[in-house]
């Protein structure tokens, strides 16, 4: 009888909530939203080097107007930083208001580092899941653990995660990796390389 699992669970939970709080009161809120507006207008191809604190921040304030999927990733971290302070209540209604405004569902457990790109929302991130900075979340993707485990993949900077993906279990997405549209990822995929497919093989160079 294999007794393994049972101790396991326990242990990566707990390990996934040190992880989210240890890292989540790293940065200030205000912060992280100036460097994920920084990403956000460049994807747009609009001035992304900000002047000023006071100007990023009026450019963060256009970009929660007009960019799909940026108030729901404002209200992540709006939540994120309320949970670092131990707030009650409020974490639970600024997730409520990325899910209604992006479609962005975040779980507590997750780590989205500051500077990362959701243009259009719709996007799904629970259990145990890392994304590091300079990543760009496109459309219904989904990131998570696979057969009842806790943790997830972790994504490597400036990733790029195609429409309607699914990145499962416990890998690793390299930097500068890109995942095709609808691919369905259950291996490591190396840094600088695109795969594609169900399940994602790497696109031969």
């Amino acid at each position: 009888m294999d007794n393994s699992k049972p101790a396991q669970a326990p242990a990566a939970a707990a390990t996934a909530v040190r992880r989210a709080d240890s890292v989540a009161p790293t940065y200030r809120f205000t912060n992280a939203v100036l460097a994920d507006a920084r990403m956000a207008a460049a994807h747009r191809r609009e001035r992304h080097q900000f002047r000023s604190r006071r100007d990023g921040m009026a450019q963060a304030l256009r970009l929660i107007v007009q960019a799909d999927g940026f108030l729901g990733l404002v209200a992540y971290r709006l939540k994120v930083r309320l949970r670092a302070r131990r707030i009650p209540v409020l974490p639970w209604i600024a997730h409520r208001v990325a899910v209604a405004s992006g479609q962005i569902s975040i779980a507590d457990s997750a780590v989205v580092h500051p500077g990362v790109n959701i243009p259009n929302g719709h996007v799904v991130i629970i259990g145990n899941v890392e994304v590091q900075p300079f990543v760009t979340l496109h459309p219904w993707v989904w990131l998570g653990p696979i057969g009842g485990e806790d943790t997830g993949p972790t994504i490597g900077p400036m990733a790029v995660i195609g429409t309607g993906a699914k990145v499962l279990g416990s890998i690793e997405i390299g930097a500068g990796a890109r995942i095709g549209t609808n691919a369905v990822v259950l291996d490591d995929v190396p840094p600088n390389t695109t795969v594609v497919g169900m399940p994602a093989q790497p696109v031969a160079e």
